[in-house]
């Protein structure tokens, strides 16, 4: 998929309700997961915070044929310029920065010893993928995430 949609603005490209569906594929030991549900970019609503957005993701995590609900929460901050974010954890670390001027973006977080390589590709007004790369000693995974817009 060669057609990339440049977003100008991050956040209001963002905002709203999306459908999530989560492939999980452990490449050492060819084991697989799904993971389907939504994700909510709110408003961010925290006295003294940047402008920003609040990623809350929730639904269920089916694991070799096991289901259990999983949720996760992120923020997505103002960057430089507003094609652009920089994305935390919940609690305010550090997880990557985004830049979606072209349609697509590679971000890299290092954790621990393992690095997680992000690539980003957006396909429409209402279409987005994420492929996240996980290597290191302990991890060979890919997560491959789908979003459709809901609202």
């Amino acid at each position: 998929m060669g057609d990339f949609w440049p977003v100008a603005d991050v956040l209001g490209y963002l905002g709203g309700s999306w459908r999530v569906e989560r492939a999980v594929r452990d490449l050492a030991s060819g084991a697989e997961g799904r993971f389907t549900g939504t994700t909510v970019f709110g408003p961010l609503e925290e006295p003294g915070s940047a402008h920003g957005l609040l990623h809350r993701e929730s639904g269920t995590f089916v694991w070799q044929g096991t289901p259990r609900p999983a949720e996760r929460t992120l923020r997505f901050l103002s960057g430089p310029s507003p094609s652009t974010a920089v994305v935390q954890f919940s609690d305010g670390r550090p997880f990557h920065d985004l830049d979606l001027s072209t349609g697509r973006y590679v971000a890299d977080h290092p954790c621990a010893a393992d690095l997680y390589r992000g690539e980003f590709t957006v396909f429409g007004q209402d279409r987005w993928r994420t492929v996240w790369r996980v290597g290191g000693p302990a991890k060979d995974l890919v997560l491959t995430t789908d979003y459709t817009r809901l609202t």
